[in-house]
């Protein structure tokens, strides 16, 4: 099977969770948009399967409902209450859509009050920003390489050991620069 089709099956079981989480707890698409702060033609298209849900969405979701975002993208639940220990490259694999690479770090833990990710972006993925928004904060650091990050249309670019704190609610994305990957430890909060 061609990693296209397993990334295609894995956008689809993850709106197929969501979908099931807004069945179960009664809720409108209409009222689920709202949540997100996106249109209801937005909402109701990730709701196919067909167009990748971003992960501040399905946390926008996650908290408002109560449901553990690692449940949201794996269908399984956590279980630690106490400490979450990740050993290196070893994040619950999120790798859904195609111009990031997502690696979660806290997704065994029940309860989070953030969602700590490794996230890695290519040249060739992100040649064309893909911007999205969503509710809270976010909170990034460059661990390797560098990129061009835009928030509500002011451009910067961060440099290995630079961070940015920034209203999730603008919209936002990012490029790697230099013909060179780009590594960095997002938190959502």
């Amino acid at each position: 099977m061609s990693q296209g089709v397993n990334m295609n099956e894995e956008i689809k079981a993850v709106a197929d969770r969501l979908i099931g989480l807004r069945e179960i707890m009664d809720v409108s698409v209409e009222e689920a948009a709202g949540v997100c702060g996106i249109s209801i033609d937005q909402y109701k298209k990730y709701e196919t399967g067909t167009v990748d849900i971003p992960v501040g969405i399905l946390q926008s979701m996650s908290k408002k409902y109560g449901i553990d975002l690692g449940t949201l993208i794996s269908g399984k639940e956590p279980h630690m209450h106490s400490y979450c220990l990740t050993k290196k490259d070893k994040g619950l694999s999120v790798d859904r859509r195609s111009d990031y690479k997502y690696q979660a770090l806290a997704a065994g833990f029940q309860n989070r009050k953030a969602d700590p990710f490794i996230v890695t972006i290519t040249p060739e993925e992100t040649r064309e920003i893909h911007f999205n928004s969503h509710p809270g904060h976010e909170f990034e650091y460059m661990i390797e390489g560098s990129m061009k990050l835009v928030i509500d249309g002011k451009e910067m670019t961060l440099e290995e050991g630079d961070s940015v704190y920034f209203d999730a609610t603008k919209q936002h994305g990012m490029q790697a620069l230099n013909d060179k990957k780009a590594k960095f430890l997002a938190i959502i909060i």
